[in-house]
Order: C-alpha cells, then structure tokens, then sequence
C-alpha cells in the first residue's frame, strides 16, 4: 500500500524533474544568445534608418566614404574627390561620423535681420 502511494505521488514530480532542466537550459539560451542578437539588429536598423547625406561610412568589407546618395536599396558613396561607387545599404558597416545638422539661425540674428527690414 505505501509502495503505491508513493509511486502516484512521484508520477507527477518526475515530469517536473524531466522539464526543469530543458526550461532552464532554454532560459540560459535566450538571455546569453537570442536577446544580445535582437539587440544588434535593433540597434542596427536604428543605425540604417537614421542615414544621410553627408554621413562617413564604413562598409562591412572596410571601405571608407561619404555617403553622397540614398535610395531605399543602394547607396552611393564618395570614396575619393573623384571615385563614386555604388553599394547595397546592407553593405553598410557603421557610421564613423555623422553630417552637421543644418545649422539655424541664433534668435538675435533673426531679430537683428527683421529690424533692419523694417528699416529698409
């Protein structure tokens, strides 16, 4: 009698046991393997949406240039003062420097302009 008492209450710990491992083992994949490489991807579609003219660039083979043209599939980069080569944005390795951003006027220069208008 104590024998299969025993043995039905350990029927349903025994899987627990079997599982516990696999779940574990799954857990340690995600958070050293998967979640780093959503992060990278994410980081580098960031990096892909945020290009523009003007930015320097290395590609993945280590070419360096400045990007000159955009389209939703290709690049154009200005290698030297006269050598333009194509790329696939894919190629893109990292951005090295961004291009300025335009620069605005200072509000004293807007309103020094707006009282001289008006003078004039």
């Amino acid at each position: 009698m104590y024998l299969a008492e025993e043995a039905a209450t350990s029927g349903g710990s025994g899987i627990w046991g079997l599982l516990l491992p696999f779940i574990l083992m799954f857990a340690v994949f995600y958070f050293l393997l998967l979640r780093p490489q959503q992060k990278k991807t994410k980081a580098r579609n960031a990096m892909m949406n945020q290009l523009k003219k003007g930015d320097k660039i290395t590609t993945i083979g280590g070419l360096h240039g400045t990007i000159v043209e955009l389209n939703s599939d290709t690049v154009v980069l200005r290698v030297n003062d006269t050598v333009k080569m194509t790329f696939e944005r894919s190629a893109i390795g990292n951005v090295v420097s961004s291009a300025p951003a335009p620069a605005e006027k200072p509000e004293k220069a807007d309103k020094l302009e707006k009282s001289l208008e008006k003078t004039e």
